[in-house]
């Protein structure tokens, strides 16, 4: 048993290590905040994002750091899950990419309002949170499914840009195209487009891509005619996919 000697200096001991300790905890995590919370990209943009957040209630949905409301999905790491376009896309018209299913209110902000918000989920996304939200299970078994015929294709098409309408009509926001894009479309099974000339005749490409929920009603490719890419932009998108074909001569000839 201590004495009322030891049983003093054991707990002033205690208490100035334990406090010590904790002070130095304390300082060496306010160090670490601005880097994890990525403060230096705290843009104006930024700053009216989160104040449309506010306005809208969207917490009254969605969850952001794991704080909020479980009805609609966690949105910490939504631009790397979905991509910028698609996006853009959906902010516009919630309906277009899911038709008859999304329960999301239309809003109708404005281009610089889904800026705005975009640029606050990129910052969410960019902020250290030790991990949070864990990675899904099976994205890795999904991204190698994916992307396997962007394995088989030849160097010289590997190499080949992509028309600026597959960044801005959201069609990498599913699909794969040359090793791009193809982030939310894994779980929902986007194929990846790289051999579809193998698949499809031009007239089936125009047909699909111009209206999919009349070739197919139900299926989970919405029609973008219109909503984020032209008719004209439609013909663009469908020759290059069969310009990837190893023995076309000219863009949109069959084999």
């Amino acid at each position: 048993m201590l004495s009322k000697r030891q049983a003093r200096v054991f707990f002033l001991g205690g208490t100035f290590l334990f406090s010590g300790i904790f002070l130095v905890l304390s300082i060496d995590t306010m160090r670490r905040v601005p880097k994890q919370t990525n403060a230096e990209g705290l843009t104006p943009e930024v700053v009216a994002g989160k104040r449309i957040w506010e306005r809208n209630n969207c917490m009254g949905c969605h969850t952001i750091f794991g704080e909020g409301a479980y009805y609609a999905p966690e949105l910490t790491k939504v631009v790397e899950r979905r991509g910028v376009p698609w996006l853009k896309v959906f902010l516009r018209d919630p309906q277009a990419m899911f038709p008859g299913q999304r329960k999301m209110v239309q809003y109708d902000f404005t281009d610089e309002q889904i800026d705005h918000v975009i640029a606050f989920l990129d910052w969410c996304g960019q902020v250290d949170l030790n991990g949070f939200p864990a990675d899904p299970p099976l994205r890795a078994s999904l991204r190698a499914v994916s992307g396997s015929a962007s394995s088989s294709i030849s160097a010289a098409v590997a190499d080949r840009p992509l028309p600026d309408v597959f960044t801005t009509g959201s069609c990498l926001g599913c699909h794969e195209v040359l090793g791009q894009g193809g982030a939310a479309g894994a779980a929902i099974g986007a194929p990846v487009l790289d051999d579809v000339y193998t698949r499809k005749t031009r007239d089936e490409l125009i047909e699909w891509i111009g209206n999919p929920q009349g070739v197919k009603p139900g299926t989970a490719m919405p029609n973008l005619v219109g909503v984020a890419i032209s008719e004209e932009q439609v013909i663009e998108i469908v020759d290059f996919l069969l310009s990837l074909n190893p023995a076309t001569t000219e863009p949109g000839n069959q084999i």
